[in-house]
């Protein structure tokens, strides 16, 4: 009987509540998640480098297409 009482007692939360919970609740925010602030910090990257490898690609593939139109310095 006596644990059983003890253990409800320590089994209720806290009396105090924290006075910043309200103004600390935007950190925990999706937008604010390492993933979101890593996309939106290079926001065309991933659409350059597909464009960047499909102009090298297809460069290569023209260049070895014609082999005698390579340009002389």
């Amino acid at each position: 009987m006596v644990s059983f009482i003890c253990g409800s007692v320590m089994s209720n939360p806290p009396l105090f509540r924290d006075p910043w919970a309200k103004r600390e609740a935007w950190r925990k925010h999706p937008v604010f998640t390492n993933r979101a602030m890593f996309s939106s910090m290079f926001p065309g990257l991933g659409i350059a480098l597909v464009a960047f490898t499909a102009y090298v690609v297809v460069d290569n593939f023209y260049a070895k297409a014609q082999p005698g139109a390579q340009q002389k310095h």
